[in-house]
């Protein structure tokens, strides 16, 4: 599967998920989790589909056939409430510095998914040492 452990480890850290939580919400262990990540297990088809829709990207993107995912069709106007909320999101998965907002409340208002957006980005700004109001 080649880069399947990095990407999705790197989807899991991101997201701000414990391998202990992965584990649960997939119905595995939590070594399960982990020999994922250091490549010394793989998972079947169908626990691949359950990652892919976990993290709402397509199968081809976690075995890393491709760099880009975007929401897949049958989900866009499922997961979230409203169309502004959904193209911010999308905007947030697209932004490694912003990822971590990805799983928020599907029902979230857009103004309080922006602000959101903002809040990370000025912490991010911050660290980084740049001024706060040219973010």
């Amino acid at each position: 599967m080649g880069s399947f452990q990095n990407i999705f480890k790197n989807m899991r850290v991101s997201s701000g998920y414990t391998q202990a939580e992965i584990a649960e919400k997939l119905g595995v262990s939590r070594s399960t989790i982990g020999m994922y990540e250091t490549g010394a297990r793989e998972p079947d088809f169908e626990t691949l589909e359950a990652i892919a829709d976990l993290f709402n990207v397509d199968t081809d993107y976690l075995l890393g056939r491709t760099n880009k995912t975007t929401l897949l069709p049958e989900t866009v106007g499922h997961y979230y409430m409203n169309d502004e909320t959904r193209e911010i999101a999308q905007e947030v998965f697209e932004n490694p510095d912003l990822r971590s907002l990805f799983h928020v409340a599907r029902d979230i208002e857009p103004e309080e998914l922006r602000a959101h957006i903002d809040f990370m980005k000025r912490l991010k700004a911050r660290e980084r040492g740049n001024d706060i109001e040219g973010c």
